[in-house]
Formats: structure tokens, sequence, C-alpha cells
């Protein structure tokens, strides 16, 4: 082996310092890599409209005003019914609060009374609604003031990006030693990659929030329009988001409700529109685009949350796909672009029940 060649073991060594430190960098520049991810995701998906008025001799800047306006005035619609149904949810919490401790009293009670014991009559009263106490009410107002901070860089991030899009263009094809054919088809993978997520993903949470609002006016949920946006927005989130919004939806059900059957009938509808979600409306609106295994998406929710809490468990998932394209089209990177996709052979030692049940009925 030639001295200037690495051995494995310090290469794999490198490699992990490297990953180590790009991470720990990115949890720290938060603040500032969060906001700019966004506005590079958004810039994408908004590009098609801004070029399609830039084409109809609008000047770029009015273009992509323009173009942020309306998305403004639709996000911000959304954002007010939010907020006005959000406050008079938490003018509600001290009934809300009275009716938990009701509930749990009555609880308490069943459970003295089926195993004769007086286990809990001597103990003081738990005051659960101290849950909702004013200071993690302060926190939570703190974090949105932030989060609405961050909110506010996105526009200015998107309209920059797209109005200087031919000067980055430019940049890219200047420093590469490669074919700017090449760099342009990679351009142009990741662009189609975010843009097809983000408006699938737009998509399916209109569906899903109409579903659930349906769903949840039927039932007579006072704040139905409020939970529905909050059960598609959490959808944005694989697996962990649909839990966390469900088991919030539920309790609250079962709270304003007499009727055990009312929260079991709730979930089981949520399980059937998840189900609806994931195997029918997301493959047909979002598509392939993605093409990461489950594996590989929900190491990213983890990995993303970690590092950018709720914005990394979302922004993780196309960041996943656009590194598999990145590593399919270097060579020696290729077999790790293999192990995020979701095209593999499953063996199995023997053939399963299923395939045999599936051969007797078809005769074959």
């Amino acid at each position: 082996m030639s001295s200037d060649r690495l051995h494995p073991i310090q290469l794999t060594a490198y490699t992990l310092i490297s990953i180590s430190l790009v991470l720990w960098l990115m949890q720290v520049a938060a603040f500032i890599l969060v906001p700019l991810v966004w506005g590079i995701f958004f810039a994408f998906a908004l590009y098609p409209f801004s070029n399609w008025l830039e084409n109809r001799r609008f000047p770029r800047s009015l273009a992509i005003a323009s173009t942020l306006v309306l998305v403004s005035i639709a996000g911000g619609a959304i954002f007010y019914l939010l907020i006005h149904q959000m406050v008079l949810l938490l003018a509600d919490i001290p009934e809300i609060g009275t009716k938990l401790n009701e509930k749990w009293a009555d609880f308490l009670q069943q459970i003295e009374m089926q195993l004769g014991l007086d286990a809990f009559s001597g103990s003081d009263n738990i005051t659960l609604r101290n849950w909702f106490s004013f200071e993690n009410l302060n926190n939570t107002l703190f974090n949105t003031g932030k989060s609405l901070t961050l909110i506010g860089i996105i526009p200015l991030y998107v309209f920059l990006l797209l109005y200087y899009k031919d000067f980055f263009i430019e940049f890219l094809l200047k420093a590469s030693s490669r074919r700017n054919e090449a760099i342009l088809a990679a351009i142009a993978d990741s662009g189609q990659v975010i843009h097809a997520y983000l408006i699938g993903m737009v998509k399916v949470t209109f569906l899903v929030a109409i579903m659930a609002g349906i769903y949840f006016q039927l039932i007579g949920i006072k704040y139905f329009l409020l939970f529905a946006l909050f059960i598609a927005i959490m959808n944005l989130i694989p697996y962990i988001g649909v839990v966390i919004s469900s088991v919030l939806v539920i309790f609250y059900v079962f709270l304003t409700s007499d009727s055990f059957l009312l929260p079991i009938l709730t979930l089981l509808v949520l399980w059937g529109i998840q189900l609806l979600e994931n195997n029918l409306i997301t493959p047909l609106v979002v598509g392939s685009k993605v093409k990461v295994n489950v594996l590989a998406v929900v190491l990213a929710i983890l990995i993303g949350g970690g590092i950018w809490g709720v914005s990394g468990m979302v922004l993780f998932i196309p960041l996943t796909g656009i590194l598999k394209i990145t590593l399919d089209r270097i060579p020696s990177l290729q077999p790790y672009g293999y192990l995020l996709g979701d095209k593999f052979p499953v063996i199995e030692k023997n053939e399963n029940f299923i395939r045999l049940l599936r051969k007797k009925w078809s005769g074959k």
C-alpha cells in the first residue's frame, strides 16, 4: 500500500468525525440554517409560478413579489383561523380542567368500588389542571414568538433566492470541474424532488384536513377547524406526528363527551384516515419522488428532530432524498445511495403462509 493512501480505519474515522462536526455545526447554527433551508425549499416550490409570470413579461421582482403575496394571503388566512380558535380553546381551559378532575375522581371511585379498597380517599386531590399552568403557557408563547421571527425571515430568503437564481447556477457551473450538463441535471433532479414533495404534501394536508374536519363537525366538536388543521399539519411528520395529534384529539373528545363510545369511534376514524392517506392519497398525490426506505425515513426524523426540532423532522425527509440523488451520481458512493433507497430484495428462508394461502385460493 502506498504511503499517500489512507488506511481504511483512518478513512472511516475521518468520515465519522466529519459527519459529527457537520451535525454539530447544523445544531449550533440552527437559528440561521433552519429559515434558510425552508427558504430554499419554498423557492423551489414557488419557482414554477413565478417563472410563469416572468414568461408573461412580468419583471422578475414583481413576479416573485406577487407569488409571495398570494401565498402569504393563503397562509395568513389559515394562521388566523388557527390563532382565533386557539384563543377560544385557551379560554375554555379552566372548564376543561374541571371536567378532567371530575373524570379522574370518577375513575378513582370506580377503582375503589371494584377492588374494595380505600387507597385513594385519604390522599390529596390530584389537580391535573396544573398541566395547563401559566409557566408552561409562557414557555409556549416564547417559543411561538421565536418561531414567528424565523418565519418572518423566510419570505426574504425566498425572494432573494429566486431573484438571484441565475447567479447561483452560474456559480455552480464555474465552481465545478464536471460537465455543465451533469450539474444542471443534478440541480433539476433536486428541484423536482423538493417541488414534488412540498406541493404533494400541501395537497395531502388539505385532503386530510377536509376529512378530519367533516368528521369532527359531524360529532359536534366545538373547535373542529383547529383540530382538523392540527391533525393535518402534524401528519407532515411521518409516523410520529399522527400518533401525537391523535392522542391529544382523542383526549379532548374524551373530556368533552359523556360516552366512552365517542373516543373509541374517533380513534377508529383517525386510524382509517391514516390508512387511507398512507395507502391511497399519498401514493397518488405525492408519488415516489422521495425514494427512501422506511428505516432511512425514521432515522431522518429522529436525527432531524434532535438537531432542528419539528422543522428538522419535516425538512430532513426531502434532504435525505436529495442526499440519495447526490450519492447515486458519485460512482464511489453509489452503495450508500442504494442503502438509502427503497429498491431492495426481501429474501425469506421459507415461503410465508400468506403466499401459500394465495396460491391455494388461486388454484396455482
